[in-house]
């Protein structure tokens, strides 16, 4: 509440009545260093998505469906609104609560025009860009910035060098008439560049800025000192180093040039910038999103690598779960895992900090268990554990439910969990047309489910990066409406799930190819899904009476190729526990 009372000071100082605090931070990601999480300072609310509005007599805080509970649990509902954005957008509550004619503040720097754009439409609002943060005008303690260096990211991993890729992106620039295209991105700079770094966690990326010029030439900004001596010679002459604090003089240079600016991944700011320097702002897409997302061939083949050896990181614990879950801990078994997937070659890091989940603690969608919350796994427990790891050669993301016996689960859980289990099936053997979108495709997860009324308030697919961020766009496999259709090498999730609040969350995630697909006398080109996590399903949580031929065949078929894949590489008890839980589904 003091933090709250505090701004609302710092309100009234600058003449505002109000002011929206985005999650986000300058490169807009989804993650965010230490330093730039003010959503959670001043909130309280640690999920990766969300909004806080403060006025002078009311604040609330929006999230999006993955973090209803788990924002009730954070949020102080003493002082703060806690609000599904889905169903009531901070624009719509702000124009609802704020007075007419009220100033609302906003930092130019930390949002995007998408971003700004629904509370534009509300024209008794006045958004007031201010010249300074101001949350961090309050953060006394508030973290440095991540200081360390940029690294190589070789071509026996990137599978294609940078100048290539850069040349690629300028035609595209010179084919829609703009002269160069500002990049926010870092996950897009890493992959231009041929980088990778630590800035974020679970993120190999270093926090830059970039203009990539229809000549492939690029001026990056960034820290000069977290560019080391290797790393500059990789880059090349073409590649020119700018601090930070140059980056408007350099803005400054594209007068009179057609520049592109993604409205959903840079900030507002750029655009107002280049526009003060009579720049023509063109508002396209990023242009690495789309060929990021393409894996080449090598990108392909170390995706299928890196999956083989988290593979046998994840049997070995899900052997080491059959024996040990009800004498282990949310936190216990999450550090277990790592334990495990340290020791595959190559391993860097997390992906993502695992989700932990026992019971109740399942059924929040992105759990994130402290020394606080952390459960106990106790006998008839359903445990869900969502974890992936960072490897050159590839990310990975993987969710298995697990029944933590010894007694035979409920008939309703193993009906809600099959359900789930045919609805990843169904969507990770389709086949559909070149062209499909995303949510052409998201029915196919949910359909098992809406037939017995039950369904899940969260996305089916999201795009996976090549040892970048474990949550990549364009593409999705949502209900929502995308343009974007999915391309041969993208690498997708398939994770349906079902969370009964209270009780438990089910959560079953592979993550998947596209291909082209060989259809017989056809005459239009197809595409279709390889499946490239190794870990098997819980039979113990199987309704065989919900299991079709089809169902168990598919099933079958992908059992036996992770005991084919991962077999050879476990040592003798974990082998004999594979063999079960791989045996055919009707063995007896």
């Amino acid at each position: 509440m003091s933090r709250l009372t505090s701004l609302r000071t710092v309100l009234r100082q600058n003449g505002l009545d109000g002011v929206i605090i985005p999650h986000g931070d300058e490169f807009l990601g989804e993650y965010t260093p230490a330093c730039a999480q003010r959503l959670a300072w001043i909130s309280g609310f640690t999920g990766s998505a969300g909004t806080a509005i403060v006025l002078a007599d009311k604040a609330a805080v929006f999230s999006d469906g993955r973090y209803i509970t788990q924002m009730d649990q954070q949020v102080d509902g003493t002082c703060w609104e806690r609000v599904h954005g889905g169903q009531l957008p901070p624009a719509t509550w702000l124009a609802a609560n704020a007075r007419p004619d009220a100033s609302i503040g906003y930092d130019p720097r930390i949002m995007s025009a998408a971003e700004l754009a629904p509370y534009l439409q509300h024209e008794q609002l006045c958004l007031t860009p201010t010249a300074h943060n101001l949350v961090d005008a309050l953060w006394q303690d508030r973290p440095a910035l991540p200081a360390g260096p940029a690294f190589i990211h070789p071509l026996r991993y990137a599978g294609e060098s940078s100048a290539s890729k850069r040349e690629r992106i300028a035609h595209d620039l010179r084919h829609l008439g703009q002269d160069a295209a500002v990049l926010s991105d870092s996950a897009s700079i890493a992959w231009l560049l041929n980088i990778r770094g630590t800035d974020i966690p679970c993120t190999p990326v270093v926090l830059a800025f970039a203009i990539i010029h229809a000549d492939a030439g690029v001026d990056l900004i960034i820290q000069p000192d977290k560019i080391p001596a290797d790393v500059r010679t990789w880059l090349g002459a073409e590649v020119r180093i700018h601090a930070p604090t140059e980056l408007e003089q350099v803005l400054a240079s594209l007068t009179g040039r057609t520049v592109g600016v993604d409205p959903a991944s840079n900030a507002v700011w750029f655009t107002q910038i280049l526009g003060r320097h009579n720049a023509t702002v063109a508002a396209t897409p990023d242009p690495c999103l789309l060929p990021k997302a393409c894996k080449n061939p090598v990108e392909q083949q170390g995706m299928r690598a890196a999956h083989l050896r988290d593979g046998v990181a994840l049997c070995r614990f899900l052997h080491w779960m059959d024996t040990h879950a009800t004498t282990t801990t949310e936190l216990d078994a999450a550090k277990q895992l790592a334990t495990f997937r340290r020791a595959a070659a190559d391993y860097v890091e997390d992906s993502f900090t695992a989700i932990s989940g026992a019971g109740p603690n399942g059924a929040i969608i992105h759990y994130s268990v402290t020394p606080q919350s952390n459960r106990a796994i106790t006998a008839n427990d359903v445990y869900l554990i969502d974890s992936g790891g960072q490897y050159p050669d590839g990310t990975t993301d993987v969710t298995r439910t697990l029944w933590c016996g010894p007694n035979t689960p409920p008939p309703e859980l193993k009906a809600a969990f099959t359900r789930v289990l045919k609805g990843n099936l169904r969507l990770g053997h389709a086949r559909f047309p070149t062209g499909t979108k995303g949510h052409a495709l998201d029915a196919l997860a949910r359909y098992d489910l809406w037939q017995a009324g039950l369904d899940f308030d969260h996305g089916t697919g999201h795009g996976v990066g090549s040892f970048l961020s474990v949550h990549e766009g364009p593409a999705r496999i949502s209900k929502a409406v995308s343009t974007i259709a999915l391309q041969a090498g993208m690498v997708l999730s398939n994770e349906p799930g079902f969370y009964l609040p209270g009780a438990y969350g089910i959560r079953l995630e592979t993550l998947v190819l596209v291909r082209p697909a060989e259809v017989a006398d056809s005459t239009r080109s197809f595409l279709e899904f390889e499946t490239l996590t190794l870990a098997p399903f819980d039979r113990r949580l199987i309704d065989l009476s919900l299991m079709g031929e089809a169902d168990t065949a598919l099933l079958d078929s992908y059992h036996a190729e992770i005991l084919h894949q991962i077999g050879p590489h476990l040592p003798t008890d974990a082998k004999n526990w594979l063999q079960t839980a791989c045996a055919p589904l009707n063995k007896a």
